[in-house]
């Protein structure tokens, strides 16, 4: 079995607001292994990002709570970078764990050359010359194969395209090869061609640095060809998880369902009206008692709103949320195959 590098313990982040405390992250729970690839997908403001900088220590303070007392943890080889200082972490980020943003535009520094960039992340982790750091940094640039290396080297992020900004930052964040890389949307402003050469990209440098990676994305069609687990969040819990086979072809909550039927497939009529999930994630500063999906499921129960489900285990990777699969749920008249108990 792969090595067990990073362990998420009932991890909970509330943002303290004008409205009121926000509960963005409510008891997540998640694991990482040595050289594969996680991906969390959910809608835009399930938690998905809050989680993944929480694991970073770039969440913005003192209007940022995170738990640290009970089981709460973020163990990165058993230790527990909940009680790590700032510059505890400042060696951690970058040198162990390395993070792509969501829009390199605005993560590049635009007053500085990408060479410089690179270098400056080489330079704070290890103690080399400039000119080693300048080396490195160019041979970076060469294997996220972006073209005249050197000349670009000396250029600022407005005189890439969008495709080699991302590519830039991907040569950021692995500068130093670290043990894990958190990719956060990485293809989101991107077009599919380029899409598809930087997760290309991402894989091919994952095999050759033995590296594992956080996938964070909306787009299952992004994660069907590149993960090895998948865990599908909601109003900032995981409601389902399991390998890629298991949530693509036996998905058990009618949420994960739901963000299946909404993605076009190759073979489906032209006229066929497109599958959209009604209603809008529920508010996190009053999160509900029961199941958060409740308001928006077709298949909703009394129950669903009054207690939140327990985890039904479908087999050893593979567990959901979600009172329909519960014995005692009246789920006559439903398809067998969306229901199934195991």
């Amino acid at each position: 079995m792969s090595e067990k590098i990073l362990e998420v313990k009932d991890l909970n982040v509330s943002f303290h607001t004008y409205a009121g405390t926000s509960h963005a992250v409510r008891g997540v729970d998640f694991h990482l292994n040595q050289g594969e690839t996680l991906a969390i997908v959910g809608e835009s403001g399930c938690g998905k990002t809050v989680t993944s900088k929480a694991i970073m220590g770039l969440l913005p303070t003192p209007q940022t709570q995170i738990k640290k007392d009970g089981d709460s943890a973020i163990l990165f080889h058993g230790e527990n970078l909940l009680d790590y200082t700032e510059k505890q972490m400042t060696h951690i980020r970058g040198s162990k764990i390395s993070m792509i943003f969501q829009d390199p535009m605005t993560s590049l520094n635009p007053t500085m050359k990408i060479g410089n960039q690179i270098m400056e992340s080489i330079l704070i982790h290890q103690k080399i010359s400039k000119k080693e750091a300048e080396k490195q940094a160019l041979e970076m640039l060469e294997l996220v194969k972006i073209p005249n290396a050197a000349q670009r080297m000396k250029q600022y992020p407005f005189e890439f395209s969008g495709g080699m900004r991302q590519r830039a930052m991907i040569a950021v964040a692995l500068a130093c090869k670290p043990e894990i890389l958190i990719a956060d949307e990485p293809t989101t402003a991107l077009d599919v061609t380029i899409q598809a050469q930087i997760m290309d990209l991402i894989g091919e440098l994952q095999k050759e640095l033995n590296m594992a990676v956080i996938l964070v994305t909306h787009d299952l069609g992004v994660v069907a060809s590149v993960a090895d687990r998948i865990q599908v969040m909601y109003a900032g819990k995981i409601i389902e998880r399991g390998t890629v086979d298991e949530i693509f072809y036996h998905p058990t909550h009618p949420y994960t369902r739901a963000l299946l039927s909404s993605v076009p497939k190759i073979h489906t009529n032209n006229k066929e009206t497109l599958y959209s999930l009604r209603g809008t994630p529920p508010d996190l500063i009053n999160p509900p008692v029961g199941c958060s999906f409740a308001p928006r499921c077709e298949y909703g129960m009394k129950i669903c709103r009054q207690k939140y489900p327990d985890i039904t285990q479908f087999s050893d990777s593979q567990q959901c949320s979600c009172w329909l699969h519960h014995p005692k749920a009246d789920v006559s008249g439903l398809p067998e195959e969306i229901f199934k108990r195991g």
